[in-house]
C-alpha cells in the first residue's frame, strides 16, 4: 500500500477520536448536565445550593487533571504506552458518561461523582491524543492535521447535540416517554458514540516506536524525576516557555468566553432554546473554520492564523459588551465558531512543532494542564471590573487585556523552520 494512503489513513483514524469524544464536550459538558443537574439530581434544592455543587465537581475534575496530567504523560514517555493509556481513560470516561443514565432523581452526590470521573477521562485521554499529534503526520502537513481533528469534533458533536435536541424536544418520535427520558437516554448515546468512534485510532494507529518498560514503582518514580527535569528543561527552552506563557494568557480569554456566554446570555434575558441554539451555530461553524484556519497555518504560518483568531475575539469582546438583543448573540456565535477551533488547532500543531522529540506525551501532559488552568483570571476580572465599576458590561471588555498581552508576548516565539512561510 502505498505511504500516501498509508498517512492519509493514520491521520483520519487520529483524527476521528475528536469526533468521538466532542460529544461528550457538547451533549454533557456543555449541553445536557449542567441543566440535568440542577433541575432533576438537585430537584427541590435551592439554585444557589445547586450551582455550588456543580462548581465543586468541574473544580475537583480539573484539580486532578492539573495534577495527573505531567505525571501521565511523564510515564507514558517512559512506558510508550500512549495508545494504551488513551484508551484506557477513554473507557472510564465512557463508563461513567453510560452510568449516569441509572442515577435517579436526586441523587446529586453519585451524579457529581460519575461526572468528575467521566470528565477525568475526558480530559486525561486527550493528554494522550494530543501527545499522537507528531507521530501520526508530517512536520509540513501538521497545521492541517491538527485542525482535521478539531473540524471533525465540531461537526460531531453538532451533529450528536442536534439529534440529542431534538430527542428532548420531541421524545415521542423516539419512541421515549418524556423529556426526562430522553436526556437520561442521551447520556448512554453519547457513551456508545464516543466508544465506537474511537475504533478508528485504535485500529489504524501504531504505537510510536520506543523503550517499552513495563508498569513498576520504578517506572512511576522516573516518571515523576522526568517532571522535574522538564520543568526545567522547559524554563531552558525560551521559545517553549515563551508560547506557553502566551498561550495561558489568550486561551484564558477564549475559555472564559465558552463557559461565560450562557450566563451572560441569560442575565440579558434570553431564554434556554436560544442559548441551544446558539451552541449549535457556534458547534456548526467551528467544523469549515478549523479547516480553513489550518490552511490559512500550512500558508501563512501558525502564528498568522492565531493572530486572525485574536483579532476576531477582540472584536467579539468589544461587540459583546454592547449588544441588546438574541440577533447579535448568534451573530457572536458565529464568529466565535470562526475563531475558537482555528485557535485550538494551530495553538496545538505550533507547540508540536517546538517539542523535543519523543517526549511529547510528557510535555503535552504540561500543554494540557495549562488548559485546565485557563478561565482561571478572566472570570475573576470580570467579576472585579464588573464590580468596580458597576457595569458588567465593563467586565466583558477586561478580557481585552488577555488577549493583548497574549498575542504581544506570541510575537517573541519563533516558528520552527517548516514549511513555505519561513
Amino acid at each position: 500500500m502505498p505511504n500516501e494512503i498509508i498517512s492519509s489513513r493514520k491521520k483520519w483514524g487520529w483524527a476521528m477520536y475528536d469526533w468521538a469524544n466532542s460529544a461528550f464536550a457538547t451533549t454533557v459538558m456543555a449541553g445536557f448536565f449542567p441543566v440535568f443537574f440542577k433541575d432533576y439530581w438537585n430537584t427541590g434544592i435551592d439554585p444557589v445550593t445547586s450551582t455550588f455543587r456543580l462548581g465543586v465537581a468541574n473544580s475537583l475534575a480539573s484539580l486532578l487533571i492539573v495534577l495527573l496530567a505531567p505525571v501521565l504523560g511523564a510515564i507514558a514517555d517512559c512506558m510508550s504506552r500512549r495508545k494504551v493509556l488513551l484508551f484506557s481513560f477513554a473507557f472510564l470516561g465512557v463508563l461513567m458518561t453510560g452510568s449516569l443514565y441509572l442515577v435517579n432523581q436526586g441523587d446529586w452526590l453519585l451524579a457529581a461523582f460519575l461526572y468528575v470521573c467521566a470528565v477525568i477521562g475526558f480530559s486525561g485521554s486527550n493528554v494522550f491524543y494530543d501527545s499522537l499529534l507528531p507521530f501520526v503526520s508530517k512536520k509540513e502537513d501538521i497545521d492541517h492535521t491538527s485542525a482535521l481533528g478539531f473540524s471533525l469534533g465540531y461537526l460531531g458533536g453538532g451533529l450528536l447535540l442536534s439529534v440529542n435536541v431534538m430527542m428532548a424536544l420531541y421524545p415521542e418520535h423516539f419512541g421515549l416517554a418524556d423529556g426526562t427520558t430522553a436526556i437520561r437516554v442521551s447520556f448512554l448515546v453519547v457513551a456508545v458514540w464516543w466508544l465506537i468512534f474511537s475504533m478508528p485510532l485504535m485500529l489504524l494507529i501504531d504505537e510510536p516506536d520506543g523503550e517499552k518498560s513495563a508498569w513498576s514503582l520504578q517506572v512511576l518514580k522516573r516518571g515523576f524525576i522526568r517532571i522535574w527535569e522538564t520543568l526545567h528543561e522547559v524554563r531552558q527552552l525560551r521559545n517553549v516557555w515563551l508560547f506557553l506563557i502566551a498561550y495561558w494568557l489568550y486561551i484564558d480569554g477564549v475559555d472564559t468566553i465558552v463557559r461565560m456566554a450562557v450566563d451572560y446570555g441569560l442575565s440579558l434575558g434570553f431564554d434556554q432554546n436560544s442559548l441551544i441554539s446558539a451552541l449549535l451555530i457556534t458547534q456548526f461553524t467551528g467544523f469549515p473554520a478549523a479547516l480553513a484556519f489550518g490552511w490559512l497555518g500550512g500558508r501563512y504560518g501558525p502564528k498568522a492564523g492565531i493572530f486572525t483568531g485574536l483579532f476576531i475575539y477582540v472584536l467579539v469582546t468589544v461587540w459583546s459588551s454592547v449588544m441588546n438583543s438574541v440577533a447579535e448573540f448568534y451573530y457572536l456565535a458565529f464568529f466565535i465558531g470562526l475563531a475558537q477551533g482555528g485557535i485550538q488547532a494551530l495553538s496545538r500543531s505550533l507547540y508540536a512543532r517546538m517539542i523535543p522529540a519523543g517526549r511529547s506525551a510528557e510535555f503535552f501532559g504540561f500543554y494540557n494542564m495549562l488548559g485546565k488552568f485557563a478561565a482561571i483570571i478572566g472570570p475573576v476580572m470580570i467579576g472585579w471590573v464588573g464590580v468596580i465599576s458597576g457595569s458588567p458590561r465593563r467586565g466583558i471588555l477586561s478580557l481585552l487585556i488577555l488577549f493583548v498581552v497574549g498575542g504581544v508576548v506570541l510575537t517573541k516565539v519563533k516558528v520552527p523552520e517548516c514549511g513555505k512561510y519561513q
